[in-house]
């Protein structure tokens, strides 16, 4: 049996004092951070809110197995934000669904959740209606079909361990009415504690043929952004879950399993969002040290194929670049790609790296990061 399967279903338990003292500290840490926030000024707020939902979506995603790429990411979250930042490119449809769909939860957090609002999610999530190879219902919740009862599952044909099943199609508009009915109304639970519960009681309900966990995830975002009524998001829970992915697998399944007492699941996601802010700070130096970097580039001319590339060293380039990684990347001849190292060695931001070998590297000189 099920937990949406028991009878006073969805009638959450907890046990407040072991819940309390921790959410308390996980606040006053939550409310630290933004205090240190507002203290660096409007820009690398900017910055700090980008790099944050960057990595939310790209961490959200990649928990489901895809991989995005954070370059089209970046841009796509900028452009719509409003930001002018170096290194622009075109994103693919995929992509742009993603961002619309956490930009939404997160920018608009105030607004009501509705079966609707969900639709649009979902139809963005999908936008050639298929998941792959495979023709899925999308923007409306699952239907029956072949693929009912909706179980989650793994191992061979055959011989599958089913980790969760979940309610009948048929149940969903009156599960999902009673699910928003609750998530918009006030009814004075701590916000951190709502939004772990919403996350619980959405992916529980898993009402549509794919992209719940995604959704779940922008669902607490958006609670997350209630709670400190702020669209600026500094600190990411996907990524914290991506980095603990397979505890969250088994406290899922075993809550699912489980009774209506949820302390467990409570403890362990409010200690998984303590966790995402203390990996902030890291972030947040990074900020600070990429935004200075800029300014002082800000005094030399550089062309978007350079900023690009600069944009990729300064967040960690993976390997060695030499001229025929920047032809490639920048989708250039290998002439340019020389013209243009060699104008940014002229200019002191770059230089040749010492070590010796086959292909001539280059590293970023210190610009007063």
């Amino acid at each position: 049996m099920y937990i949406h399967q028991l009878n006073k279903w969805p009638d959450f338990q907890w046990d407040k004092e072991k819940i309390s003292q921790l959410l308390a500290e996980v606040r006053y840490r939550q409310g630290k951070l933004i205090g240190r926030i507002e203290a660096i000024g409007f820009n690398l707020k900017a910055e700090a809110t980008l790099q944050t939902l960057t990595l939310d979506v790209l961490k959200s995603s990649e928990i489901e197995g895809e991989i995005l790429n954070p370059d089209q990411v970046r841009s796509s979250i900028a452009r719509r934000l409003g930001m002018d930042i170096a290194g622009l490119i075109p994103a693919d449809r995929q992509v742009e669904g993603v961002v619309e769909m956490m930009l939404d939860a997160t920018q608009h957090y105030a607004e009501p959740l509705t079966d609707e609002r969900l639709f649009d999610w979902h139809a963005a999530l999908f936008p050639t209606g298929r998941n792959g190879m495979i023709k899925i219902v999308v923007g409306a919740w699952r239907t029956n079909d072949k693929r009912d009862p909706m179980q989650v599952v793994s191992g061979p044909v055959g011989r599958e361990t089913v980790h969760f099943q979940a309610p009948d199609a048929e149940l969903l508009n009156g599960e999902m009415q009673k699910f928003l009915d609750w998530f918009n109304a006030d009814i004075g639970l701590d916000p951190i504690l709502k939004a772990a519960i919403a996350h619980l009681w959405f992916v529980t309900i898993h009402p549509f043929a794919d992209g719940n966990g995604r959704i779940a995830r922008a669902i607490t975002d958006m609670q997350l952004a209630r709670a400190e009524l702020s669209s600026q998001r500094f600190y990411s829970m996907s990524a914290q879950i991506r980095n603990e992915r397979k505890t969250y697998y088994d406290m899922l399944e075993s809550t699912q399993k489980g009774s209506l007492d949820i302390t467990e699941w409570l403890l362990w996601f409010v200690h998984c969002l303590d966790r995402a802010i203390s990996a902030t700070n890291e972030t947040l130096q990074k900020v600070i040290s990429k935004a200075r970097i800029w300014e002082n580039l800000k005094a030399y001319s550089l062309n978007n194929r350079q900023q690009k590339m600069l944009n990729a060293l300064i967040d960690g380039f993976d390997g060695k670049l030499t001229s025929t990684k920047w032809a490639k990347i920048t989708k250039t001849s290998q002439d340019t790609a020389s013209r243009d190292i060699q104008d940014l060695i002229e200019k002191g931001i770059l230089r040749k790296e010492a070590a010796g070998g086959r292909s001539t590297s280059y590293i970023l000189n210190d610009m007063g990061s």
